[in-house]
């Protein structure tokens, strides 16, 4: 990318800055330039989705559910058909996304429990770190599921450090983990909203604790049946995974989690309208238990899931209406995503399946959530330009998530990213809609199985020994084989011929650069 162009793309006015202070002192200018420059750059909104499939978007093609406030987006910016996230579960995904480097290199990094300690490391760098050192306010609200506290996990009951806090957020309002997960309560900053210190928090992923009933000793007390697992401490008549014991004024309410979520992202863009600010809203939708708001109840015809589609549509457009509102839109990128592909019965008998009628989820793709085909990490991905630029574009360049610290921090104007972003690369071109190509490769990483790499047109996937079908319940095809997969994704998008037996070149090639690659050490 030119630098005319970044510099425009950050309306940055050097002709405005050099006329209006040249008759300042030399010290008094550069304050004034800076200050101008941190005024001039675009906001970044970027709302990061839950287990959204790749065809649960009307924009995507989806014609059982309709999404006008994100096809809006769609409209008005450019929509990616062949982006990825970096895994096909949350917590590798968000690690990925956050430090730039993908979640496999550094052990512990699977889907976290609710009281896993902090998994970034604070010393290192990060996407809100290198916006904050442009002069960027950072916050994040929503799900986090990346672990808090130090190597004793979070102290519920006291400061929760460290935190979002110390890997580069300004502000923070947080579940912890999921809406599956105990404690279920928010945190914000580093305590937990409403806490009664006469009712402190105990939590427990080894035993049960306490006397609250659980969901396999007390189903009778359920509004929502488990269908495997989740059947632990009853929080809000939903059995979850883990156990805990008091904290009752600091529950959360499953019904009006957005709401939350929605007004506290709106109070953080009204402190922060005067400077350039980075917003990481991460909703809760589409992941279990899927519990829509009364405005949204039995409105989709597909069940709870249906419902909370329309949910997180409703998200998108009062984020977008109070942009409007603080006449910030003009100045402000927006980005719509999700963390992995869809998995329908993950947990809940919610009626999920029973109810999709002809929607289909992943589009067509093959797998899911967990998986190691496309239908675990291919994602939507829409980025609304503020100048207008790209609007109506469809863009096919191969993306990942994992490039959005390097091409924000050249956007914010940094210089120099720290050496120890190892995998993130400045595509900032191709998020802009130049650059119709995209990388060269990436890797996909499965939940408990193969890594998948991708170049151009084709995909490899490692061979591994394990079952066919993902073994705690959805039935999702894991992708693992024995034998190596080869797909030609242009013309076989589905993933259903396997041509490694017909190019064993092709597969010894991508076997040694995928080897090379997982070689390199952090």
């Amino acid at each position: 990318m030119t630098l005319k162009n970044q510099f425009y793309l950050i309306f940055l006015c050097f002709v405005f800055v050099i006329f209006g202070c040249k008759d300042k002192s030399e010290g008094n200018k550069s304050d004034t330039e800076t200050t101008i420059k941190d005024q001039q750059k675009p906001n970044i909104v970027f709302i990061y989705t839950d287990d959204l499939g790749y065809g649960d978007l009307s924009s995507y093609g989806a014609t059982e559910v309709s999404t006008p406030a994100i096809d809006a987006l769609a409209d008005e910016g450019i929509l990616f058909t062949n982006a990825y996230a970096t895994a096909a579960t949350c917590t590798p995904s968000r690690y990925s996304l956050l430090t730039g480097d993908y979640a496999w290199r550094k052990k512990g990094t699977e889907v976290a429990r609710g009281d896993e300690s902090l998994l970034i490391d604070t010393k290192r760098t990060t996407l809100p770190g290198v916006l904050k050192s442009a002069g960027y306010k950072t916050g994040v609200v929503g799900k986090w599921h990346l672990g808090l506290g130090d190597e004793n996990g979070p102290n519920w009951n006291g400061k929760i450090s460290p935190g979002p806090l110390e890997i580069g957020f300004d502000y923070s309002y947080l579940i912890p983990a999921t809406g599956d997960r105990v404690p279920c309560v928010f945190v914000e900053n580093h305590h937990v909203v409403n806490l009664d210190p006469n009712d402190p928090i105990s939590v427990s992923y080894k035993e049960q604790i306490g006397n609250w009933p659980t969901g396999k000793e007390n189903p009778e007390l359920l509004t929502m049946n488990p269908s495997h697992g989740h059947n632990n401490t009853i929080i809000n008549g939903i059995s979850r995974i883990g156990f805990m014991e008091g904290g009752k004024a600091a529950l959360w309410d499953d019904e009006t989690i957005p709401m939350e979520l929605v007004d506290k992202s709106k109070k953080f863009i009204h402190s922060s309208k005067d400077q350039p600010f980075f917003l990481l809203l991460s909703t809760h939708d589409i992941h279990v238990p899927r519990v829509a708001n009364t405005m949204f109840q039995g409105k989709s015809g597909m069940g709870p899931r249906g419902d909370v589609i329309l949910q997180l549509d409703w998200t998108v457009n009062e984020i977008v209406n109070t942009l409007k509102q603080f006449n910030l839109l003009d100045n402000t990128i927006i980005i719509f995503s999700s963390d992995n592909g869809p998995v329908v019965d993950d947990g809940y008998e919610d009626q999920a399946r029973e109810l999709l009628g002809s929607h289909k989820p992943t589009g067509g793709l093959r797998g899911g959530k967990y998986s190691a085909y496309d239908g675990g990490t291919k994602v939507p991905l829409i980025i609304r330009w503020p100048d207008g630029k790209g609007k109506g574009t469809v863009s096919n360049a191969l993306v990942s998530q994992i490039d959005f610290l390097r091409s924000f921090a050249a956007l914010a104007g940094v210089d120099k990213v720290n050496e120890d972003v190892i995998d993130s690369q400045n595509a900032l071109d191709v998020f802009l809609g130049e650059n119709s190509i995209g990388r060269a490769s990436l890797i996909q990483e499965s939940s408990r199985g193969p890594l998948s790499y991708i170049e151009g047109e084709w995909k490899y996937i490692e061979p591994v020994d394990g079952p066919k079908l993902v073994p705690w319940g959805p039935i999702i095809e894991t992708g693992f084989q024995l034998e190596p997969q080869l797909f030609h994704l242009k013309n076989d998008p589905n993933e259903q011929e396997n041509l490694a037996s017909k190019f064993p070149d092709r597969v010894r090639d991508f076997k040694e650069k995928l080897a090379k690659l997982k070689k390199e050490v952090l």
